[in-house]
């Protein structure tokens, strides 16, 4: 299919490109510059339109027959393709930086920043924190029961998950405790090492099986993993939060404040007084809950 270029009107400068033409377009509106050009040019034509409500408004107004199909959106890809061959002014190197750049403006003036949805991500994120740690309990809790038949003592010792299961991993029986060094896993912790080599040699515990061990192994895999993915969604918030609220952070950590602003989410939409920015409002609120809960 071969084109031939009738008529082409360009912007003398970058500044009028958004909010006089682009932005009305996609809007599905036109300024007097393009009812200008298709009166000129498309008088007593067919004009093909890529958007179907577009073409109806400029069949009503300006009374031009348009049309919108499949062989109009095959032109108009064949156009683009084609776009630095029918221009001639245009180079193809300076496509991308006239695009993104255009992108760039567009944006500006169709993103609406919205202060109701400043703690959204905060939200998402201890809920999806709260569904981890449901999980990671239940898988601790089996790892705790399958385990403390073999060596019971172990779960007193420590209450930490992630201890508890690469202690186990990396003892498999508790006769290899007088062995090992958990130095790196018990945080240095001198007593916790010693208690636990001393446990281990008195310890009222069973026998243990090479399949059980098997499974007990598989179990400390699923929670070291759950608490290395864990990771993420918890520096996601802590920065978050740390940026929104910074003042409630100093009062309080990073989880109890973040199921605070979790509670309190949805008062920001019923508040009636502005204070100079959503985060003070958000700090505002979410402090007065606090003093509400002492009160109580």
């Amino acid at each position: 299919m071969a084109f031939e270029l009738k008529a082409f009107s360009k912007f003398n400068t970058i500044s009028k490109t958004t909010p006089e033409t682009t932005l009305p377009i996609s809007n599905r509106q036109f300024r007097k510059h393009l009812r200008k050009f298709l009166r000129v040019h498309c008088a007593n034509e067919t004009l093909g339109v890529a958007d179907s409500k577009l073409a109806n408004i400029i069949k009503d107004k300006l009374k031009i027959d348009c049309v919108h199909n499949n062989d109009v959106m095959e032109l108009m890809r064949g156009v683009r393709n084609q776009l630095t061959e029918l221009v001639v002014c245009l180079a193809s190197q300076d496509m991308a930086p006239m695009s993104l750049g255009l992108s760039h403006r567009l944006s500006k003036y169709k993103n609406k920043f919205s202060t109701h949805k400043l703690d959204t991500i905060i939200v998402q994120a201890i809920g999806l924190l709260g569904d981890i740690d449901i999980e990671l309990n239940r898988i601790a809790g089996r790892l705790r029961k399958q385990y403390s038949k073999h060596f019971p003592e172990l779960t007193k010792i420590t209450m930490d998950n992630n201890q508890y299961a690469r202690t186990v991993k990396m003892m498999c029986e508790c006769i290899n405790v007088a062995k090992l060094h958990f130095s790196k896993i018990l945080s240095e912790e001198v007593e916790i090492e010693k208690e636990l080599k001393e446990a281990s040699i008195i310890s009222m515990g069973t026998e243990i099986g090479e399949v059980r061990l098997g499974k007990i192994s598989m179990l400390c895999d699923e929670v070291l993993c759950l608490l290395e993915y864990r990771a993420t969604p918890y520096d996601c918030l802590k920065s978050r939060i740390n940026a929104i609220a910074p003042d409630l952070i100093a009062m309080v950590e990073e989880i109890v404040g973040a199921r605070l602003i979790s509670r309190n989410s949805k008062t920001i939409t019923k508040s009636s007084r502005r204070l100079p920015n959503a985060a003070s409002q958000r700090q505002v609120q979410t402090l007065n809950m606090i003093m509400t809960l002492f009160k109580r």
